[in-house]
């Protein structure tokens, strides 16, 4: 028997969050995977491809500020949406959370440097 997940269900192509819209979450794709989208007026340009127990949004939790991707399904996936309310509590519980977010924003960002010095 499957367990049951908590996370919304999407189809393939749906659309999780959308590039220029505010937002505050975090999300956690429990099954499934999602392509990160950036929407260009040339066209859309797919920067990732996440899976199960990646994460996306997290810049939503420190700053009010517009999503730079889209996010949208890639197959069914199921994602588990966290705020940052549930965010923090879990960090009280168990801080290594904090550690394991900012390690992987880390590398995000080394990826991105590496990919802007090679264009």
């Amino acid at each position: 028997m499957k367990s049951k997940k908590l996370g919304k269900r999407y189809k393939d192509g749906e659309i999780i969050i959308k590039q220029g819209e505010s937002g505050n979450s975090l999300y956690v794709i429990q099954e499934g995977r999602v392509d990160v989208i950036h929407e260009t007026p040339e066209g859309d340009i797919k920067l990732a491809e996440l899976r199960e127990s990646d994460f996306f949004g997290e810049m939503g939790l420190f700053e009010e500020d517009v999503r730079s991707c889209t996010v949208r399904a890639a197959g069914q996936a199921t994602v588990l949406t966290i705020d940052k309310r549930n965010f923090f509590k879990s960090i009280r519980r168990d801080p290594s959370l904090a550690y394991r977010l900012l390690e992987k924003m880390s590398n995000r960002l080394r990826e991105a440097n590496e990919k802007i010095q090679t264009t």
